[in-house]
């Protein structure tokens, strides 16, 4: 079995993957991993043998050496094997965590062109075609991040945390109005990229992925695939073609 450790800004994921199959996911503070990595190493229902370490945060030495005196651990970087053709121009500055989105749409839908849409602190856009090149994307604020911007940029805007999905376009608050004109704004961004690349690839599947997904997913007028999981198997795929 794989463990997947994947550690964000404010909080960290574990996964247990049994070859292609998610068995178990964690959402945890940092100063847990440890801890609840030693619980699932000691667990008799998991047998543990490989790991990867995926880290957008500041290094974790401490960590991956525990994780190395227990487990085959491969540490994720712009050197490690990958299942598609990169052709990024700066291919040390493509995120790992866009990487491991792209290794889950050409592991998950192979021959195909996918574009990928992770909605978390920033949205970002990743197409991959059906002769698995990686071409690149997009990148643009997400939810929170624009209603900070409103906020720091402006004299009398509040601080706006609580996103809704709201089917309404006009707001009669000044909060409501912030509320909508995000949650609108990043609709119809995510709907005008897909009818982009529908206009040039008509035959593509669009994955919906990331933290605010779920809020998302309804009011997105084109078909896509929803999946609050698409990292982790990109993750567990990167492991898989690196640990053989």
């Amino acid at each position: 079995m794989n463990l997947i450790v994947d550690i964000g800004n404010s909080q960290a994921k574990l996964a247990v993957f049994n070859a292609d199959e998610l068995i178990l996911k964690l959402t945890l503070d940092h100063q847990d991993l440890e801890d609840q990595i030693q619980d699932l190493i000691n667990n008799p229902d998991f047998h543990l043998q490989n790991a990867i370490i995926s880290s957008t945060a500041k290094p974790f030495p401490k960590l991956e050496d525990f994780l190395a005196s227990h487990l085959k651990v491969i540490k994720f970087s712009h050197e490690s094997q990958l299942n598609f053709i990169n052709t990024y121009t700066t291919p040390a500055t493509l995120g790992l965590d866009r990487i491991a989105l792209v290794a889950a749409a050409s592991g998950e839908f192979p021959k195909s062109n996918v574009l990928v849409i992770d909605a978390g602190s920033c949205i970002t856009y990743d197409f991959i075609d059906q002769n698995s090149k990686y071409h690149g994307g997009a990148i643009s604020p997400g939810l929170q991040m624009r209603f900070k911007a409103m906020h720091t940029f402006t004299g009398k805007l509040p601080l706006i945390t609580e996103s809704v999905q709201d089917s309404n376009y006009i707001g009669k608050s000044t909060k409501k109005a912030m509320q909508i004109g995000v949650f609108k704004s990043i609709c119809y961004e995510i709907d005008g990229y897909i009818d982009d690349y529908l206009a040039d690839y008509e035959d593509l599947t669009v994955v919906l992925t990331g933290g605010d997904y779920y809020l998302l997913s309804a009011s997105i007028k084109n078909s896509i695939f929803a999946t609050p999981n698409f990292l982790l198997k990109g993750l567990n795929k990167i492991l898989q073609l690196n640990s053989n």
